[in-house]
């Protein structure tokens, strides 16, 4: 059984915090690499940014995730990953950029388990920060791409209601039958 557990949906549906909750009770988490890449890409100076080359931005999400896929051993214990490499995909849906046939192949071969947990739109949390621009109306078709792409890649989704942190953390890990006390 794949252990790697895979956070999906559109941005501000509170991904982020259940992930930071779930590693403060001890289970072993991966951050959201596109916030990785846009930090890097400002502090450099540098265009691989959503809102100036998407290709490029796309791109460099691609390596990072590859590269945080990588660095996790196979264990008996989940790891939880805030995004996946088929969000990948889903942004270059959303945004209608070519896909190249290595891409669809990375995504073949780099697999996690096959129920996902995808997180809706959700209005009265969502917030602009430097590096999440994107309206909420925009939130709601990143959340539809992700949905799209994750079953057409054959993945089982798992929609979080919308509780607190807390709750939704304990949601979770009942789901995965793991231990949601700290």
């Amino acid at each position: 059984m794949n252990n790697f557990i895979v956070f999906t949906g559109g941005p501000g549906s509170g991904k982020t915090a259940v992930i930071e909750q779930i590693k403060a009770l001890g289970h072993r988490c991966r951050d959201e690499v596109g916030r990785m890449v846009i930090r890097q890409q400002q502090e450099l100076g540098a265009d691989a940014l959503p809102w100036k080359n998407k290709t490029a931005f796309r791109d460099e999400m691609v390596r990072a995730e590859i590269a945080s896929y990588n660095q996790q051993p196979t264990l008996a214990e989940p790891v939880f990953f805030d995004r996946g490499i088929i969000d990948c995909l889903g942004y270059s849906l959303l945004e209608g950029l070519e896909l190249p046939a290595a891409l669809i192949s990375l995504a073949n071969s780099i697999t996690y388990s096959r129920h996902v947990f995808i997180f809706p739109p959700w209005k009265h949390i969502y917030e602009n920060d430097a590096e999440r621009k994107q309206s909420f109306a925009q939130a709601v078709q990143t959340y539809k791409a992700m949905l799209k792409v994750y079953q057409q890649f054959g993945y089982e989704l798992i929609e979080v209601p919308q509780l607190s942190i807390s709750q939704r953390a304990g949601f979770i890990l009942d789901r995965l039958s793991l231990d949601s006390q700290s």
